[in-house]
């Protein structure tokens, strides 16, 4: 959108002169007193910076004013062009931006959704307290000794040669792998198991041609290995004691808290699933423009989550994959946006608000979720953009309640697609 804006005269000679008499004040001009120097020679020394300062000033101080009274909320920075400053002449400037677009109605009645039972089997409970009896384990050598196995932690000392050439930082010494565990290329894996403290073994693996290094790519790598040490994971038995030593008192209680953490996390990712649904029938059913800017911004935030998550778990893309992924975020991202303009609508239509009584329910959700004292949340969430944000949170779960009670819900999970349909479902997973 692009606005013109102008600025009497009598305003903007207002302005010059109260930058130069600030000015007059504060420069130090050899051969005049502060505050003593003449308006010409300030003119002469200053003017450009001057003019420039009071420009500024203009547009800060009458765009908010323009732009409030017709009900305009940029949704992007502004993109300010201004004429020259002339006290003896009113200044003119031309303002550019994005606006939200203008949606009157919102097709939201009706949606058939599917919700995914929540339902906890004992066969998961079982793999938490074993995932929880290995995250506990000792470690400690195998009596009696015995050749290396899968699941044994081993410490090697390694070398990495391509071509001949040794790779300076493609070695390590004192390093920690679990067999079998995923942590170790399956040919380094394949030629440590079977081998004893002391032993060497060599493996080689093909670099496959999109590796980050491009001096690797379609090569064949050594690697010359030494095992120095091996151990075997010890099990905690599974009774009260080991409850304790979770936290819990008995076993049983220990079971009845993974049973309810379980619970509540397929709780949540069911209503996740149920509001990804609403978005997709949202965006099918009300196509609209979206602001750019909006949805660069919320692909730049999905992106920095993509990164975290690789950086955490250690994997790296190729540039074809960057850009695929960047291009499947950008298109989600999208989504996003637009249903997030038509909640707005909806929310706007039906007069949603958030109270006090919704903030402190939030608040209290949040110190349960994170553990926090509530009165640390209540000073914390006082800061504006904090609280803008839980605002949203909350105005956004009585949008997604809104639709979900006008829209017809199956519990379970949705049918099969088409059959025409499962090639672009499947591109569409692996883009994902």
């Amino acid at each position: 959108m692009e606005l013109q804006v102008e600025v009497p005269a009598d305003l903007v000679k207002a302005q010059i002169d109260k930058a130069y008499l600030n000015l007059g004040k504060k420069a130090h001009i050899k051969g005049f007193r502060p505050g003593k120097a003449p308006r010409d020679v300030l003119t002469r020394l200053f003017g450009s910076q001057v003019h420039n300062d009071v420009a500024n000033a203009l547009v800060n101080d009458t765009l908010p004013k323009v732009l409030s009274e017709k009900n305009l909320t940029p949704v992007s920075q502004p993109n300010v062009e201004a004429k020259d400053v002339d006290a003896k002449k009113p200044f003119s400037y031309t303002a550019r931006f994005e606006v939200q677009p203008e949606i009157e109605n919102v097709k939201f009645e009706g949606f058939e959704l599917f919700r995914p039972k929540a339902e906890v089997k004992d066969e998961q409970v079982d793999e938490q307290l074993q995932m929880l009896r290995e995250r506990h384990a000792a470690l400690k050598a195998p009596e009696p000794a015995r050749p290396a196995q899968k699941g044994d932690v081993l410490t090697i000392d390694f070398t990495l040669s391509v071509d001949g050439n040794e790779i300076k930082d493609g070695g390590g010494q004192g390093v920690q792998i679990e067999l079998g565990g995923g942590q170790a290329l399956p040919e380094i894996d394949a030629a440590l198991t079977g081998k004893n403290v002391g032993d060497k073994a060599t493996a080689e693996h093909k670099f496959p041609k999109e590796h980050p290094r491009e001096d690797f790519r379609e090569k064949t790598g050594k690697f010359e290995i030494t095992v120095s040490d091996l151990k075997e994971r010890v099990l905690p038995a599974l009774d009260d004691e080991f409850a304790k030593d979770i936290g819990q008192d008995t076993l049983v209680a220990l079971r009845a808290d993974i049973h309810t953490k379980l619970e509540k996390a397929m709780k949540d990712r069911s209503e996740t699933v149920l509001a990804e649904q609403i978005v997709q029938k949202l965006n099918e059913l009300n196509p609209c423009d979206v602001p750019p800017s909006l949805v660069e911004q919320q692909s730049r935030i999905m992106l920095q989550e993509v990164a975290q998550q690789a950086q955490r778990v250690g994997q790296r893309f190729t540039k074809e994959q960057v850009q695929t992924l960047q291009d499947a975020v950008r298109a989600d991202a999208e989504k996003k946006v637009r249903a997030g303009l038509l909640m707005a609508a909806i929310a706007k239509k039906n007069e949603f608000k958030v109270d006090d009584n919704d903030l402190e329910k939030g608040l209290a959700e949040l110190a349960e979720e994170t553990g926090k004292n509530i009165a640390k949340l209540r000073a914390e969430y006082r800061e504006k953009s904090k609280r803008d944000i839980l605002i949203g949170m909350i105005l956004e779960d009585k949008i997604l309640d809104f639709i979900e009670s006008k829209s017809k819900i199956t519990d379970g999970d949705p049918p099969p697609p088409p059959e025409a349909s499962k090639g672009e479902e499947k591109k569409e997973e692996e883009k994902k």
